[in-house]
């Protein structure tokens, strides 16, 4: 966040949900600037810097000039701005569906009910667990998602513990997605089904679609 109050924004886009629980469906994301993290597969990291400093009132303008009626906070790790939870209560009071993607590296606590948190659990091969803030788990809901970006098998069998160690699967919806270029699709689906895994898998289909272009 700025210092005068306004939150600092990367960009503001029309495109489809590519992955998770809202998948296909059109959607405004906000991107938020900065991030404390430095996963090693990071795919958006045009977003740890710069941005424009925007008011809460011109980011709601800024959404509503798309017709879509889901909305995507993401970053960078939005949760790293304060004035992002002001931000999600106003996009639910006007109407919107409302998701926020964020590292699970901060406390989720504080996010509007109303908002579907989208956690993302590190695993060894991001470069980032120790980052996680596993306290974060006692507070999901079925109106939540967690998901576990798989680079090897290695982050295979670790996100497959963890969902088993704190049953994640008896209180939210599970995502294994397999990293983009560093695990194919069909490995991941294979592993899935031999140990009868309860999770859902997730393609990122925005790349399939566009690549890995910005703003899409």
């Amino acid at each position: 966040m700025s210092s005068n109050g306004k939150l600092r924004v990367t960009e503001i886009f029309h495109s489809l949900q590519g992955e998770g629980r809202f998948v296909g469906w059109p959607t405004v994301f906000v991107r938020l600037t900065g991030c404390p993290l430095r996963c090693q597969y990071c795919d958006t990291a045009y977003a740890f810097h710069g941005g424009q400093s925007m008011s809460l009132d011109a980011i709601l303008d800024a959404v509503a000039r798309n017709p879509a009626r889901h909305v995507t906070v993401t970053g960078g790790e939005p949760l790293a701005q304060p004035a992002c939870l002001t931000l999600l209560s106003a996009l639910c009071e006007k109407g919107y569906q409302v998701s926020l993607e964020t590292s699970g590296a901060l406390d989720i606590r504080s996010v509007d009910s109303r908002v579907s948190r989208v956690v993302d659990i590190k695993t060894p091969g991001s470069k980032e667990s120790e980052r996680n803030l596993w306290q974060n788990l006692l507070h999901l809901t079925f109106h939540d998602q967690v998901k576990f970006v798989i680079c090897d098998r290695e982050d295979y069998e670790w996100s497959s513990e963890i969902v088993a160690r704190h049953r994640l699967h008896e209180q939210t919806e599970v995502f294994f997605s397999p990293s983009y270029q560093q695990l194919t699709a069909q490995q991941l689906a294979d592993w899935i089904l031999e140990d009868r895994q309860p999770v859902r898998m997730q393609l990122q289909i925005h790349k399939y679609l566009w690549g890995e272009v910005a703003g899409r």
